[in-house]
C-alpha cells in the first residue's frame, strides 16, 4: 500500500467512531496513533489495523479525565519523535436526567473529556501544524451543540462550545495551512448510549458510525468548517427556530422530559446525542 506519509492522533480510538476514524485512515495508508483510557482493546485495535493495512500504529494509554492529560500525550508524541498531521478529537461521553440526580464528578469527568482535553490538544498541536505550513483538525461534537437540550444540559452545552470553538479556528486558520471541521451526527450506533444507561435517549434513527466517518472525511478535504452527516439531522438541526431562544428551550423540554422519569423522549425531532 502505497503510505500518505501522514500521522493521525485519533482519541476516544477504541470503539465506536473512533475506531471507524482509525480504519479508514489506515486503509487509506495513513500512520495513526490511537489514544484512550483502555491499553488491552486499544492494543487489539492497533494489531488489528498492522496486519490489515501495514503502517505504523502507535498507542497511547492516558485517561483525558486528568486535568494534564493533553499535556501528557503531548509529551510521549515528542518522547516517540512522532508529530500529528491530523487530529481528531473523537473522546466523549454524555448523561441524560434532572441535572441534579446526575453524579458531580460524572459531569466534572464530561466537561473534562469533551472540552477540556479536546482544546488542550487542540491548542498544543496547531503551533507544529503551523511550523509545518500544513494540518487538520475533526472535532465530534452533536447535533445536539444546535439547541438547548434539557436533560442533556451538560452534554449539549459541552458539544455547542465544540461546534463554536471549531467554527472560530477554521476561520482564524483560513489561508494559513490547517483546516478545522466540526462533525455533528445525530444518533450513531456506538457504545456511547450504553454509557448513558438508556437507548430511549437516541432521538431518531440510529445511523452508522462508519457513515459518520466517511461524511467527515469528504468535509474536511473540502474545507467544509463543519458538517451535519444525514440528511434528517441537518433538517432537524437547521430547521428549528434560534430566536426567542427561551421558547426554543422550553418546546426542546417537552420532547426530551420523559428521559428526566426513565421514560422515552415524546418526540424524535428536536435534539440528538453521539459519541
Amino acid at each position: 500500500m502505497t503510505r500518505t506519509g501522514k500521522t493521525a492522533l485519533i482519541t476516544g480510538a477504541s470503539s465506536g467512531i473512533g475506531a471507524e476514524f482509525a480504519a479508514a485512515l489506515a486503509a487509506r495508508g495513513d500512520d495513526l496513533v490511537l489514544v484512550a483510557r483502555t491499553l488491552p482493546r486499544l492494543e487489539a485495535l492497533a494489531a488489528q489495523l498492522r496486519q490489515h493495512h501495514g503502517g505504523r500504529v502507535e498507542v497511547i494509554a492516558q485517561d483525558l479525565t486528568e486535568p494534564d492529560a493533553a499535556a501528557r500525550v503531548v509529551d510521549e508524541l515528542a518522547a516517540r519523535g512522532l508529530s500529528v498531521d491530523l487530529l481528531i478529537n473523537n473522546a466523549g461521553f454524555g448523561s441524560a436526567g434532572r441535572f441534579e440526580d446526575l453524579g458531580v464528578d460524572s459531569e466534572h469527568d464530561q466537561l473534562m473529556v469533551n472540552v477540556v482535553a479536546l482544546a488542550g490538544l487542540t491548542r498544543r498541536l496547531i503551533p507544529g501544524m503551523l511550523e509545518r505550513g500544513s494540518g487538520e483538525i475533526v472535532n465530534v461534537a452533536s447535533t445536539a451543540a444546535f439547541q438547548p437540550s434539557p436533560y442533556f444540559a451538560t452534554y449539549s452545552s459541552g458539544k455547542a462550545f465544540v461546534l463554536n470553538f471549531s467554527l472560530s479556528l477554521w476561520s482564524e486558520y483560513r489561508g494559513r495551512g490547517i483546516k478545522v471541521l466540526a462533525v455533528c451526527p445525530g444518533p450513531t450506533e456506538t457504545p456511547f448510549f450504553d454509557t448513558i444507561g438508556t437507548r430511549d435517549a437516541a432521538l431518531g434513527r440510529m445511523g452508522s458510525a462508519a457513515a459518520v466517518v466517511a461524511s467527515a472525511l469528504r468535509a474536511l478535504e473540502h474545507n467544509k468548517g463543519y458538517v451535519v452527516p444525514g440528511a434528517s439531522n441537518f433538517a432537524a438541526a437547521h430547521l428549528m427556530p434560534r430566536r426567542p431562544r427561551t421558547l426554543v428551550a422550553r418546546i426542546a423540554e417537552l420532547v426530551t422530559r420523559g428521559l428526566a422519569d426513565g421514560g422515552r423522549p415524546i418526540s424524535p425531532a428536536l435534539s440528538s446525542a453521539t459519541a
